[in-house]
């Protein structure tokens, strides 16, 4: 007696791995049974060990240069472009993001991750080798183009390689990963940079980069694909358009130029006409980067939802908690990411927790809702912060907002992949990471906003002319410049600084009510590969 498998147009994750037949195409309706999950072949483990290593390299970098900027700016000059060196990543990364996502779906996934990584290991070594300002600027540019393919095609690839139903598993290292990344990265960054010189903050990169890609090249065996149709230049170059118009908006608005200035307000025009443009192609493209038919799909239109607001809220989140710490508390700003420690550790155990729970039960639904409701809860309780908030209690505080965003980090890329057909995987991936980019990008601008004007205006009233000069520059002092300023001035500021935390995060509750409300519509449609007829089919001979 012989085996064999029927299908055979699945993806392989090494030699010993059996042809996967694709999971049912729709909205995941077909295969709802309460059967366990079988365990993931040794191979398909070895390809997520890689995929995760890649992800800490798209997580990592932005955490490990922050602390390299001053000597960077010391070596190579050009203090006025330094914003750039941000900005030009996270352009590059952001615009690239949905056509590295279709890419994968037309040409096939291993391939674009392939290119992606190299791509991105190439800008690493330019940006090391910049010997200008301008330089560094235009290879972090290359670098952030490769970046945009490096979270879609592990999150696309995961979605290739493991059913959803089983996919929960992986859901606490995903977040792991992050917790690493954000607590880890300054420490690494300024542990290097005071030790190799700023250089290796970029050449860090390409011993992970070559593990990682070896490790895909030989283990990873995806079927390959052959596009019918061309990309739609049109649609990826009127899309690169207006999320770089947007995203320059968030980065400039109120820093570069005012909100009302006439290139903020251009770039606004620009953005809307050119995302408006991109709507009306995509109805005609034969191979539309980002098919409009996705959204019709409610429940991935409400993840789309969610994720926005999650990355609007959390990001602004990281940006002023340390703050705070630091100029109300008192805290060292020399491990800054141990200040976060409270809300990342949450964070991770919520979200192991959330993924062994969906693997066992296939129940998502309330995952959610319980997240929002954490996450609004979360903020309304730091929204009450005041200099005399002790650090304990503000350590609560940012567990339970951690616990609502470990609820929300995974589940909402895991209930948009669920939601659409394995062909459009790619662009469900790359949409749903886009739409997070884009919160946190408006999340950091619009809470920076408010931040920044109700701290000057507390300046002003507590410290008169003085206070309002010393902010008029930047809300966002140091320790060392306020350690220079006369006592009077320093107590202002603490009570500046809590005032303005306690606008941003109000704000931050009250768009997690928007998050809260779309959650109760989401629909509990069944998780794919929870049933004996969602894996291979196996006829004896």
């Amino acid at each position: 007696m012989a085996e064999k498998t029927i299908e055979k147009s699945g993806p392989v994750a090494g030699p010993e791995t059996e042809q996967v037949a694709p999971p049912p195409a729709g909205t995941g309706t077909a295969g709802a049974r309460t059967a366990k999950a079988e365990p993931q072949p040794r191979s398909v483990r070895v390809v997520l060990f890689a995929l995760m290593i890649t992800m800490l390299l798209a997580m990592l970098d932005n955490m490990i240069v922050g602390p390299a900027m001053p000597t960077i700016v010391g070596d190579l000059g050009g203090m006025e472009h330094l914003s750039w060196v941000v900005t030009s990543y996270t352009l590059a990364t952001a615009a690239s993001t949905p056509i590295w996502g279709k890419l994968g779906d037309m040409y096939g996934r291993k391939g674009a991750f392939l290119t992606a990584i190299v791509i991105f290991l190439a800008g690493s070594v330019l940006s090391g080798m910049a010997q200008s300002m301008g330089q560094l600027i235009g290879f972090r540019a290359i670098q952030g183009l490769g970046a945009g393919g490096l979270m879609v095609g592990v999150m696309a690839i995961i979605g290739d390689l493991v059913p959803p139903r089983d996919r929960g598993k992986y859901m606490g290292m995903m977040t792991g990963v992050m917790a690493v990344a954000m607590i880890g990265g300054p420490l690494v960054g300024g542990s290097i940079t005071d030790n190799f010189g700023w250089r290796w903050a970029f050449y860090i990169n390409l011993p992970l980069g070559a593990v990682a890609l070896a490790m895909v090249t030989s283990v990873l065996h995806l079927p390959k694909k052959k596009a019918e149709g061309r990309i739609d230049y049109l649609g990826a170059a009127l899309l690169t358009v207006g999320i770089s118009a947007l995203v320059l908006v968030t980065t400039w608005g109120g820093t570069e130029y005012a909100w009302d200035s006439a290139v903020i307000m251009e770039l606004i025009g620009i953005g809307v006409a050119s995302l408006i443009g991109f709507l009306f192609v995509q109805k005609k493209a034969a191979e539309p980067v980002m098919p409009l038919h996705i959204f019709a799909n409610r429940n991935f239109s409400l993840m789309a939802v969610i994720g926005f607001i999650t990355g609007f809220v959390m990001f602004g989140a990281m940006l002023f908690l340390p703050l705070f710490q630091q100029s109300v508390q008192g805290a060292s700003a020399t491990n800054s990411g141990l200040l976060l420690l409270p809300m990342l550790l949450s964070m991770m155990a919520v979200s192991m927790v959330a993924g062994r729970v969906t693997t066992a039960t296939g129940k998502y639904r309330i995952f959610p809702i319980a997240g929002t409701v954490l996450m609004l809860t979360g903020f309304y309780l730091l929204a009450q912060m005041d200099t005399g908030t002790s650090r304990l209690t503000s350590g609560l505080y940012m567990a339970v907002l951690g616990a609502g965003m470990g609820f929300l980090m995974q589940i909402t890329m895991l209930v948009a992949q669920n939601s659409v057909e394995m062909k459009d995987m790619g662009v469900a991936s790359s949409s749903a990471t886009l739409f997070r980019t884009l919160g946190s990008s408006f999340g950091v601008a619009i809470m920076g906003a408010i931040f920044n004007n109700r701290v000057q205006d507390v300046m002003d009233d507590r410290a008169g002319a003085l206070g309002g000069k010393v902010t008029e520059t930047s809300a966002q002092l140091d320790a060392a410049s306020l350690a220079k300023l006369p006592e009077a001035v320093q107590d202002a500021y603490q009570h500046a600084v809590s005032s303005g935390t306690h606008s941003a995060f109000l704000l931050g509750a009250a768009i997690s009510v928007v998050a809260l409300v779309a959650s109760f519509f989401v629909k509990e449609i069944p998780l794919r590969g929870s049933g004996p007829e969602d894996r291979p089919a196996v006829i004896a001979e």
